[in-house]
This record gives structure tokens, C-alpha cells and sequence, in this order.
């Protein structure tokens, strides 16, 4: 089951990379759009269609985005194994609970799971 998101877009400098590693840990269905260096992440469930691309200017990129998901630690280890690294273990809080990690650019994503 593909975990979703709210609203997204992730940039960095190396799209191959960037595009394996989110779909390999969340099962989401990535298409190329090879003009635009860049691939589109299909909605799916309650979520939005979101966007992997190529930093314009060569830069560092960004991503500022929260991934629902049903367990945060066993994310966060699959992360590490894909080649993340945790940011912020879980951490409870009244209605939900975060984690975060960083992608193997170093982008810092939210991870939620409802309470």
C-alpha cells in the first residue's frame, strides 16, 4: 500500500537518485518527463499528485513535504537501508506523531502517523 502525502516537490542535483529512492520506499509510480528533468508522482488514495526534478541552477535543491504512514519506525529504518538517515526519531504529540529524515541529498522529510 503507497503511503501519501499532502503536497510536495523535491529538487536536487541528482533526479535518478532522488526519483529510485521515494519510489522504492513509499511504492510510489514515478513517470519520466525526460524534457523537463523531471518525473510526476501519480496521486493516489487521499493524497495529491506531486513532482521530482532536477535543481534548477545546479543547486542544492529543497523538499518540504509530510508522508502519512501507518508506522514511523519502520520507515525510518527502511529509509537507512535505501540510503537516508534519521533526523528526528518519533516523537509523540496530542493528535499525531513525527518523525523526520533526511534523503541521500540531505533533504529533511516529515513523516505522520494519526493518533
Amino acid at each position: 500500500m503507497a503511503n501519501s502525502v499532502v503536497h510536495f516537490e523535491v529538487t536536487g542535483q541528482d533526479l535518478e537518485k532522488l526519483e529510485g529512492f521515494y519510489r522504492d520506499l513509499f511504492d510510489w509510480n514515478v513517470q519520466d518527463v525526460p524534457e523537463m528533468n523531471y518525473a510526476m508522482v501519480e496521486k493516489e488514495g487521499d493524497g495529491i499528485a506531486g513532482g521530482i526534478g532536477r535543481s534548477p541552477d545546479g543547486g542544492p535543491g529543497h523538499v518540504t513535504f509530510y508522508v502519512g504512514v501507518d508506522e514511523l519506525q519502520p520507515v525510518l529504518d527502511r529509509a537507512e537501508q535505501l540510503g537516508g538517515k534519521t533526523v528526528m526519531p518519533p516523537m509523540d504529540l496530542p493528535q499525531v506523531s513525527i518523525a523526520l529524515f533526511a534523503d541521500p541529498e540531505g533533504h529533511v522529510i516529515g513523516l505522520a502517523k494519526s493518533n
